[in-house]
């Protein structure tokens, strides 16, 4: 143990004092901050004027609402209830982008239902709410109480409201979400993709050197393979940390000081009082991706077991393949492959967001090749009560897979690390792995 924590070291050494790493570690995160600042500063060009139907059964705001047109709201009532399939698909209703459900109930439960087409912006959104709140005060001072409109608002109960897509109006399925979890999914790709090269390119020019014979005359195969596996993945663990503390600290800071309004009490309080006010030139929809959707927390522990999973599954495979070259160009063979299986795991990403209730995606969600997408998507998109198993199963397949193949890994690192100037073949590896 104290040998391979030795190699172990040396790699770390290795790896954290190079000017890649460092680089890496620098501008990457800086590269990706860069990027999520442009998607931030967007600013969204959505419809100026928004057709809404207003729901009213029991006539309770007798088809009133505002003294004084919204220039982006166009309301029109009608005395009855339409339901989420009927305002998607009849043809009646085809020229309404956002409906409100107003019922006896809502004077109780001060609840109030938004189906949408399109989801409306914050801005649009607050625009809505005022307008009907405004209007439910109006009407309770006059049936309820005896205060004055503006004593009702200081001590009244405010509403909540409910937005729901009427193409999905239990929210089953968000690609928005999706396309979070295939990012967190891309990143773990990309930090397999680069460290496991490293592992590859660290054992062949060992190799190749004949720097390995010496080495191999104080410490055995395993523990040099395994000081190797485990040196370069904690030198991958300071990156990834890094990235993440980088990563959140730009996010923290963009949103105090260049996104601050969607978050400023004070800037809603003033456009909810002052309704004339141009609001359509609202934030991205990126602001409210980045800062309200994402459960960051979540997110980043399940991005970690599952980078750690794929790590010692893919680590092994380079690992293996790098031991095993006969010459620096013989082992391309393999590695395109080892490449293609990271790259078809994107793929398969893909196809879950288009696909999401597919039998195929539920079978890359279990196959080590592809999990580590696959479940960041699905961990985005979040599992129906009773479902969150299919997560611990496929981190469980992860890492049993990641053992068997580092152990298949030692057995291939131990028979073909000291021969040179054979063919690399797929049967030759076969025969290593039995042999002991």
């Amino acid at each position: 143990m104290n040998k391979t924590w030795l190699i172990a070291k040396r790699e770390i050494r290795d790896r954290i004092t190079s000017r890649s790493f460092l680089g890496v570690l620098i501008i990457g995160p800086l590269i990706v901050l860069g990027l999520i600042y442009i998607f931030l500063s967007y600013d969204s060009k959505e419809k100026q004027n928004w057709e809404v139907l207003l729901m009213d059964e029991t006539n309770l705001f007798e088809g009133k609402l505002s003294p004084k047109k919204d220039p982006y709201l166009d309301f029109h009532f009608i005395n009855d209830f339409v339901d989420y399939d009927e305002f998607a698909n009849n043809q009646t209703f085809s020229k309404f982008d956002l409906a409100v459900w107003i019922n006896e109930k809502v004077v109780s439960n001060k609840h109030v239902i938004i189906f949408y087409r399109e989801k409306p912006s914050e801005a649009i959104q607050r625009r809505l709410v005022y307008h009907v709140e405004r209007r439910l005060e109006e009407v309770m001072v006059e049936e309820f109480t005896g205060l004055s409109v503006s004593k009702f608002r200081e001590i009244k109960q405010p509403l909540s409201f409910s937005l729901r897509d009427t193409y999905d109006p239990r929210n089953e399925y968000s690609e928005k979400a999706a396309w979070v979890g295939f990012t967190f999914g891309a990143f773990i790709v990309l930090f397999l993709l680069l460290f496991g090269m490293t592992i590859l390119r660290s054992v062949s020019r060992e190799k190749s050197n004949r720097i390995v014979e010496i080495m191999l005359a104080s410490v055995s195969s395993n523990s040099l393979l395994s000081g190797k596996i485990l040196g370069i993945g904690i030198s991958a663990v300071i990156q990834v940390l890094s990235w993440i503390i980088l990563l959140s600290t730009g996010l923290i800071l963009f949103r105090m000081f260049m996104f601050p309004d969607m978050f400023s009490p004070e800037i809603v309080a003033e456009q909810l009082n002052n309704p004339g006010a141009n609001l359509t030139s609202g934030h991205s929809p990126f602001v409210s991706l980045i800062f309200e959707q994402i459960r960051f927390g979540n997110m980043v522990v399940f991005f970690l077991l599952f980078f750690f999973g794929g790590y010692l599954f893919y680590g092994a495979l380079f690992a293996a393949v790098g031991s095993s070259m006969g010459s620096e160009s013989d082992g391309q063979q393999f590695i395109i492959p080892l490449n293609l299986l990271l790259l078809f795991s994107l793929v398969a990403g893909y196809f879950a967001i288009v696909y999401p209730d597919s039998s195929l995606t539920a079978f890359f969600g279990f196959l080590p090749f592809t999990s580590p997408v696959i479940m960041m998507i699905e961990l985005a998109n979040g599992f129906e009560v009773g479902e969150s198993w299919r997560l611990y199963l496929a981190l469980f397949i992860l890492f049993v897979s990641g053992f068997i193949t580092l152990y298949m890994a030692g057995r291939i690192f131990h028979n073909g690390i000291l021969r040179f100037g054979h063919r690399l073949k797929l049967g030759l590896l076969l025969k290593w792995v039995k042999k002991s």
